[in-house]
C-alpha cells in the first residue's frame, strides 16, 4: 500500500467520526432533552478554549520522538470520553465531557496536516489526494447516519463517533510512517517552543492570515451546528440531511484531487478571496430559507468556502512558519478556524436558532465579509514586504 493510501485511511478515521458528529451531534442533544442554547453553549465551549488548549497541546505532541505516538494516545483518550456521554450526565456533566474530548479531537487534524505536509513537499505527492480520501470517508458518515437516523434511534450517532475515534488510535500505529518530530540532530526545548509561538503571534501576515481564514471557516458553524434542524422544520428529511452534506464534500473532494493545477496559478492569495466572496453569497441566500433546488448549487459551494480557504490557510500557514514552530502554527491555524472565532459565533448561533431559525445565517454572512476585508488587507501587506526598497 503507497504512503498516500495509507495517509488518505488515517485521514478517513478521523472525518468518519466528524461526519456524524458535524450534522448530527445537535440532533443527539436535542434527543436528549438541551434546547438550542444548550447545545450551542456545550459545542461552543471548547472552541473557546482552543486557542489556549491548541497550542499546549501541540506543544505536548511535539515532546514525543514521533509525530504519530501523540496521535495515538489522543485517539485512545477520546474514545473513552465519547463513550462516558452516554451516561445521563444532564447539560452539566455533558458540557465537562464534551470539553475534554473536543480539545483534544480537534487537535488530529493540525498534527496530522505537519505530517502530510512535509511527506508530499519530500516525496512530492499532492497534499490533497490523502486529504480528499479523508473527505470521502466524511460523505460516508454524513450518508450513513442520515441513512440510519431516518430509520432508527439518534443514539446512533455517540456509537459511531466512538468506533470512528477507536479506530483512529488504531490507525495511526499502523498506518502513519515513523517519522521524527524534528529533523536528525535538532532539538528544541519547552522553552524554545513556546517562544515560536511568540514569534508567530508577532507576525502581522501570520495573523492577518489565520484570523482572515478564520472568520470565513468560522462562518460555516451555524450549517455545521443548525443545518440538519432548519432543514427538517423545512420539512426536508435527516436522510436527504445526509446527501446535502454529502454533495457539500464530493465537490470539496474534487477540488482536492483534481484542480492543483490551477490552485497553483491562483495562489493562497487568490484562494482566500475567491473563498472569502463565495461565503457572503452561500450564508446570504441560506438565510432565506430557499427551496430544496437551490440548495444544491448553494452546497456545491462547499469547495469554495470551505475547500479554498482550507488550502489557502495551510500554504500560507506553512509559508510563514518555521520548522521549529510548524506544530503549533498549524494548530494555532486551526484554533482560530474551528476555535475562539468558531466558538463565539456557535455561541449566538443556538441563540439566533431559537430566535430566527434560518436568518442566523445572515450573522455567517457578516463575518464572511469581514473576513473577506481581511484578505484584501494581508494581500497588500504581502505585496509591501516583497517589494523592493
Amino acid at each position: 500500500m503507497t504512503l498516500p493510501v495509507r495517509l488518505g485511511l488515517y485521514y478517513s478515521a478521523i472525518f468518519i467520526g466528524t461526519g456524524a458528529s458535524s450534522p448530527y451531534l445537535p440532533v443527539w442533544f436535542e434527543h436528549r432533552g438541551l434546547s438550542g442554547a444548550q447545545i450551542g453553549l456545550i459545542l461552543s465551549l471548547p472552541m473557546l478554549a482552543r486557542v489556549f488548549t491548541a497550542p499546549l497541546l501541540a506543544v505536548w505532541a511535539d515532546s514525543f520522538k514521533l509525530r504519530r505516538t501523540a496521535l495515538i494516545f489522543i485517539g485512545a483518550a477520546v474514545a473513552g470520553l465519547y463513550a462516558l456521554m452516554a451516561l445521563p450526565w444532564g447539560f452539566g456533566g455533558w458540557m465537562l465531557v464534551w470539553f475534554a474530548a473536543s480539545s483534544m479531537y480537534a487537535t488530529l487534524q493540525p498534527l496530522t496536516d505537519v505530517l502530510v505536509l512535509r511527506r508530499a513537499t519530500q516525496d512530492g505527492f499532492n497534499y490533497g489526494w490523502p486529504r480528499g480520501i479523508g473527505s470521502a470517508a466524511f460523505i460516508v458518515g454524513n450518508v450513513g447516519v442520515g441513512w440510519l437516523l431516518a430509520r432508527g434511534s439518534p443514539e446512533i450517532v455517540l456509537v459511531w463517533m466512538v468506533a470512528a475515534v477507536a479506530s483512529a488510535s488504531l490507525g495511526a500505529r499502523l498506518l502513519l510512517p515513523p517519522d521524527t518530530v524534528h529533523d536528525e540532530g535538532a532539538h528544541f526545548s519547552v522553552r524554545e517552543r513556546f517562544a515560536g509561538i511568540n514569534g508567530l503571534l508577532r507576525d502581522p501576515r501570520f495573523m492577518l492570515a489565520v484570523g482572515s481564514a478564520g472568520l470565513i471557516q468560522s462562518a460555516h458553524v451555524f450549517y455545521y451546528s443548525f443545518s440538519a434542524l432548519t432543514w427538517k422544520r423545512q420539512g426536508i428529511a435527516e436522510d436527504f440531511t445526509g446527501i446535502l452534506w454529502g454533495l457539500a464534500v464530493a465537490v470539496e473532494i474534487g477540488f482536492l484531487w483534481f484542480l492543483e493545477p490551477w490552485r497553483r496559478r491562483i495562489g493562497p492569495m487568490g484562494l482566500l478571496l475567491i473563498g472569502a466572496g463565495a461565503s457572503v453569497f452561500r450564508w446570504t441566500v441560506l438565510a432565506f430559507s430557499p427551496p430544496l433546488w437551490l440548495i444544491f448549487p448553494l452546497q456545491a459551494l462547499h469547495t469554495l468556502t470551505f475547500a479554498a480557504t482550507f488550502m489557502a490557510s495551510l500554504q500560507l500557514v506553512q509559508r510563514y512558519s518555521t520548522p521549529a514552530n510548524a506544530s503549533a502554527a498549524q494548530s494555532l491555524n486551526s484554533a482560530l478556524s474551528s476555535g475562539v472565532l468558531a466558538g463565539l459565533a456557535t455561541m449566538a448561533s443556538g441563540w439566533l436558532f431559537d430566535r430566527v431559525g434560518a436568518q442566523g445565517y445572515l450573522l455567517m454572512a457578516a463575518m464572511s465579509v469581514v473576513g473577506l476585508l481581511g484578505a484584501l488587507r494581508l494581500a497588500a501587506i504581502s505585496r509591501a514586504y516583497s517589494s523592493p526598497e
